[in-house]
């Protein structure tokens, strides 16, 4: 089941694809039967068909929503501002669960109105939480992690050399030890003897 999840997901294929396709299909079929003399026409023609496969889109992304039972809203945390919008949403949805439930409790909402907006309201509220929970991508570290990869790579015959002296090169000023390849002291700045 999961597999069949991320097949889909990973699909190179959209729906804005076939509309798309049906309204370049149709646009030439239209062209081919009216043969419209004028160029104005042709294009207007043509234009009017994507103006039609555009809403087309357009009403399949309103209604998807609506006639899927497992419909999730997947949102990938890029950045801090994408995280704090859906914390504030989170909190807007929590405060009006809160009302809600005050609401009910004075009386001015029937209990099946309750029941129906209550369970939409903690709906919205998990899958936020959810959101939430991603991890939001910490670039530094990934960096970090990558740059100790690759040191330690080819670092595994330098580590040894390093013991022995043999991958450092060391002041004759300061006495600090600096890579090999450094042209400065990293201590005193002094220009490093290169034999």
């Amino acid at each position: 089941m999961m597999s069949s999840g991320i097949s889909t997901e990973s699909s190179s294929f959209r729906p804005w694809h076939l509309f798309v396709l049906v309204a370049l299909v149709a646009a030439t079929i239209a062209i081919l039967i009216a043969r419209p003399s004028d160029p104005v026409v042709a294009i207007l023609l043509t234009l009017a068909i994507g103006a039609a496969g555009l809403v087309g889109l357009m009403l399949y992304r309103a209604i998807l929503p609506l006639i899927q039972k497992d419909f999730r809203e997947a949102t990938v945390m890029v950045g801090s501002r994408s995280r704090a919008a859906v914390e504030r949403e989170k909190t807007l949805v929590l405060r009006s669960i809160k009302e809600l439930e005050f609401d009910r409790a004075m009386g001015k909402v029937s209990e099946a109105d309750f029941n129906e907006m209550g369970f939409r309201l903690r709906g919205r509220a998990i899958r936020l939480m959810k959101q939430l929970d991603v991890e939001a991508v910490d670039f530094l570290a990934l960096i970090e992690k990558e740059l100790q990869e690759r040191l330690s790579g080819n670092g595994g015959a330098d580590s040894k050399d390093g013991e022995n002296g043999g991958s450092l090169s060391v002041c004759g000023q300061c006495g600090t030890s600096n890579e090999l390849d450094a042209r400065f002291c990293k201590q005193c700045g002094k220009v490093l003897n290169r034999s």
